[in-house]
């Protein structure tokens, strides 16, 4: 059985979560899906970046020196030291790259041009990163596509929740009419504790302590995660074009103890949520903003950092999918899955 070169490029949280699930279940995935694989590189902007296309990296040993606070590059490590992140994506034989570097909403640098470095390069990819997934979709779909490429992206929304493999796998066949969801696991539980009686305030400070919320928490709050996560979704889901600064977007800063209790006294609850839609002119409809949801909707009652997705098609009533929305083994669950896709896909072509 061949083994599958890949690279890392970002080793964060969400990498090393996926790292540790491959390391962790190397044999059941060799057995099971027929999934042989070689760490080739990592390369990460703190930690250092180590290449070793002969022998591949030691997976575990990298886990613990990242972890320890030391840097990859260091000499613990056998194998070539000093590329920069182009030079390894562009210069190694891997086939797969794992690409989990930060998201920039701005311009969605530099995992943007990872991106299409590795595409360019013949190699296929598996993303956590929205920034490029939100800003350039259809030219990274359309550059991929060109390439003969995969590219694939589970973690982007809803962590390691499957919203794209089960649309792509499950859902064959249907067209979505609507979307509607909960995709921000840090502002649903500050609305969720602001539900038992506690001021914002209070809560953002909780969820800051318990590592829910960043110390700069407006990504979250003031809805830009979220932003982009829909329209994520819409493009990918619902064969649109939609920018993300279009999108109308209000943050939860402004609700109050007192709106939650009038909502309460009306059997409705608060969430930030985020939808799309097109009217019969073709015109599209995607927001995100707090909306009051009557008790009789699933979304009122999803709670916490859980995050959900409610889906409307046109074969059969709304299906929801609920789980979490966060976190670096969940998301690096959701690269693993796209990873065990991208090789499925790559042997079915091959056939």
């Amino acid at each position: 059985m061949r083994e599958v070169k890949l690279i890392f490029v970002g080793f964060g949280g969400v990498a090393q979560g996926c790292a540790k699930h491959l390391a962790s279940h190397k044999e059941e995935l060799a057995r099971d899906y027929g999934f042989q694989f070689k760490v080739v590189a990592i390369t990460d902007t703190v930690k250092g970046s180590i290449l070793n296309s002969d022998q591949g990296i030691n997976l575990p040993d990298a886990l613990r020196i990242s972890q320890s606070g030391k840097k990859l590059d260091a000499g613990e490590l056998k194998g070539k030291t000093g590329l920069s992140t182009i030079e390894t994506i562009r210069d190694t034989d891997a086939e797969i790259v794992i690409e989990a570097t930060w998201t920039n909403l701005k311009d969605a640098e530099p995992g943007l041009t990872h991106l299409v470095t590795a595409l360019e390069n013949g190699k296929d990819v598996a993303t956590s990163n929205k920034g490029p997934i939100a800003l350039a979709y259809k030219k990274l779909t359309e550059l991929a596509k060109s390439k003969r490429r995969q590219l694939r992206f589970e973690s982007t929304v809803m962590s390691g929740t499957p919203v794209f493999n089960m649309h792509e796998f499950a859902l064959q066949g249907a067209t979505i009419t609507a979307l509607k969801g909960i995709l921000n696991g840090t502002s649903n539980y500050v609305l969720t504790e602001m539900a038992t009686g506690k001021n914002y305030n209070e809560v953002l400070k909780r969820a800051q302590e318990l590592g829910y919320a960043e110390v700069d928490p407006s990504g979250d709050i003031e809805a830009y995660d979220p932003t982009a996560k829909i329209t994520i979704l819409t493009n990918a889901l619902m064969n649109a074009d939609v920018n993300y600064r279009d999108v109308e977007r209000q943050g939860i800063t402004h609700i109050t103890l007192d709106d939650i209790n009038k909502a309460a006294k009306e059997s409705k609850r608060i969430k930030l949520i985020a939808s799309a839609s097109k009217d019969a002119e073709g015109k599209w409809a995607v927001s995100c903003k707090p909306t009051l949801l009557p008790t009789a909707d699933i979304l009122a009652h999803v709670d916490g950092i859980m995050n959900a997705l409610k889906i409307s098609m046109d074969v059969q009533p709304d299906v929801t999918i609920i789980g979490p929305g966060a976190g670096g083994d969940s998301a690096g669950y959701g690269l693993l899955s796209d990873v065990l896709t991208i090789h499925r896909l790559r042997n079915l072509n091959a056939c």
